[in-house]
């Protein structure tokens, strides 16, 4: 019933509706019949609206599914995916019996936080000074610093971060890295060298054999979640494995060790500038042991002056002296222009163009033979000798002989030669003087044992260099250099020849110094003056040197070349660099276990010197 009243009063309000709708269009002109005409139009325009914003939304999912889809999806996955390139370590390198020089190990970090320690910072201070080894009074005047960050120590090994770790102490934070590892220290940084805070190699082996050092790392892409962890499952698998790859040098640490020994001996004793010591391989150029000193720590490089970071024995050029004379008579044989059986007439001085040369200590040896010449290191014996020669013909076999450029060893920052030139050498006959006996041009101490190296090899110019290869755990090579062929200069004749003429300047000559029981050793001395800043000379300075050749009897052969700079006193090289070349010598014959020589070394028995003169002259 209800219900009904109010139908019934609703029909009666819009009757009423309806009678005041006609009263009004009566008043203004107008029909009731024209109002119920506007809803077809208004629900029309209701439809278009609905329609056109159909289209609209189809339009713009046509849009972002269709024609934005890749750029929208690319967004997507920049945000799902983070791109890491994650750091792996550096190769080792090892010597050639696989004793580590340059590893990469795990190293820490230690940052303090002051504001989160929940004990006092007293307490820490004591607990850390105990681990890190720094006093109490210095970790709390760093505590008080700054609240936060403060850096407490860096490079700290694994098991002193592991020893932190296990203090459980709020506000002490390590962050892990590698770092750079040289377990013999200053043993090898000649070849080896060192890399800096970025990890860079800035010297030896470790800056010019970056690409076999550094292990390929590609970026990898790695999911995570929405609030931005990653995603283990996600992972690429094994995208943190590498290589068991390690760079194996030719140095053998045993000779390095014997010869930086010998070396810094006689440094020490002639209070010398500084010296090197070479050992090379004569057959294929690789090199055993390279030193120089003074040298550096690589661990600690930042604590050494920037000059000892350049290997001097490849970098600095020096007047080599008599030492280069056996590569001239080698020269005069080769060519022709002399026979071992020419003599010379050594009256102890000649003028040449003006100038005056004489021999060491003036003497004079009379009528030498060319073995004689190099046997009492006559300067005057080898300027007549290097006369039988035209000056052209001359400069073309220093030329052929590589000098004036590099030898190009695998190491960094070799320096090339220097010589006068073609026009320079042939205008003034004091040049061709002058290099007979090992002045007036320079090259480098490993340009030196190349160029001797080709007489013990049977007349090879090999490339001196200290990378053996890349090598597998097991020991199996992965990686070879590619070497430049031996370039064929003399011939194995006039080499061998000129190796016996040296072996007499051991068993009887300038070389005593370097002789060894029991073994022929081929060798040469030499004292040179230093050129000074203001041209000319100067008389007080002296480089002395000596190389070596062990054994003279055998197909594997070994040069050693022993360099000392500006040594006090009256010396020579036969009283300085020789005892360092035996030395050395004696720790090869070890070494390598070379049995001594079959037959007895004879003495010479070619034409006599006269009594009066000097039996042991100095060189």
């Amino acid at each position: 019933m209800a219900s009904s009243e109010r139908w019934k009063r609703n029909r009666s309000k819009s009757g009423r509706k309806v009678e005041e709708l006609r009263e009004e269009r009566k008043t203004t002109g107008g029909s009731i019949k024209s109002v119920f005409l506007l809803s077809p139009v208004r629900l029309l325009l209701v439809w278009a609206v609905l329609i056109f914003a159909t289209l609209g939304l189809g339009f713009n999912l046509y849009r972002l599914q269709i024609v934005t889809s890749p750029v929208l999806l690319k967004k997507a996955r920049q945000q799902q995916m983070v791109s890491l390139r994650p750091f792996v370590p550096r190769r080792s390198v090892v010597d050639r019996n696989g004793n580590y020089l340059a590893t990469d190990q795990p190293s820490y970090t230690l940052y303090a936080h002051p504001k989160l320690f929940k004990v006092s910072k007293q307490e820490v201070a004591n607990q850390l000074s105990k681990i890190i080894n720094v006093p109490e009074d210095e970790l709390l005047k760093k505590f008080n610093q700054k609240n936060s960050g403060v850096r407490i120590a860096q490079s700290l090994r694994e098991d002193l971060a592991n020893h932190i770790s296990r203090l459980n102490n709020d506000g002490l934070e390590l962050i892990g890295q590698y770092s750079r590892l040289y377990p013999q220290q200053e043993l090898a940084a000649d070849v080896v060298g060192y890399v800096d805070s970025n990890h860079r190699g800035q010297a030896g082996v470790e800056y010019s054999q970056f690409k076999l050092l550094e292990r390929a790392v590609h970026s990898v892409r790695i999911s995570r979640s929405g609030n931005g962890e990653m995603m283990p499952d996600y992972m690429p698998e094994g995208f943190l494995h590498y290589d068991d790859l390690q760079l194996k040098l030719t140095i053998d640490n045993r000779l390095q060790r014997a010869a930086r020994s010998a070396l810094k001996e006689k440094i020490k004793k002639f209070k010398a500038k500084r010296g090197a010591v070479i050992v090379m391989n004569a057959q294929d150029g690789s090199l055993l042991a390279m030193v120089s000193e003074p040298t550096y720590n690589p661990n600690e490089y930042s604590k050494f002056d920037l000059g000892l970071f350049k290997n001097w024995a490849l970098a600095d050029l020096y007047e080599p002296g008599s030492t280069f004379k056996p590569i001239n008579v080698a020269i005069a044989l080769e060519s022709g222009a002399v026979t071992p059986e020419t003599t010379f007439n050594d009256s102890g001085h000649i003028t040449i163009a003006g100038w005056p040369i004489k021999n060491a200590q003036n003497k004079s040896y009379g009528s030498v033979n060319i073995t004689q010449i190099l046997q009492y290191s006559s300067n005057i014996g080898m300027v007549q000798m290097m006369q039988q020669l035209k000056p052209d013909v001359y400069y073309s076999w220093l030329q052929k002989l590589g000098l004036g450029n590099k030898v190009g060893i695998d190491l960094p920052f070799e320096s090339p030669g220097q010589m006068k030139t073609k026009q320079q050498f042939m205008s003034s006959p004091i040049e061709p003087a002058t290099t007979s006996f090992g002045q007036g041009f320079s090259l480098t101490p490993i340009q030196l044992v190349t160029l001797h190296a080709s007489l013990a090899n049977g007349g090879k110019i090999v490339t001196p260099h200290v990378v053996r290869g890349l090598f597998d755990s097991q020991g199996q090579m992965y990686l070879q250099p590619n070497l430049p062929p031996p370039r064929p200069v003399f011939s194995p004749q006039t080499s061998d020849t000129v190796l016996e003429m040296m072996e007499k300047v051991v068993s009887n000559g300038t070389g005593k110094p370097a002789q060894i029981p029991g073994y022929r050793i081929g060798g040469k001395t030499g004292t040179a003056q230093k050129a000074s800043a203001s041209g000319g000379y100067d008389s007080s300075a002296k480089i002395t040197s000596f190389v070596g050749i062990l054994p003279v009897d055998s197909a594997q052969r070994y040069v050693v070349l022993a360099v000392v700079d500006n040594p006090e006193g009256n010396v020579f090289g036969s009283i300085v660099a020789a005892p360092i070349v035996k030395s050395v010598m004696e720790a090869i014959i070890s070494i390598e276990e070379i049995p001594p020589s079959q037959e007895q070394q004879t003495m010479p028995s070619q034409q006599q010197i006269p009594l009066s003169q000097p039996q042991q002259p100095q060189d």
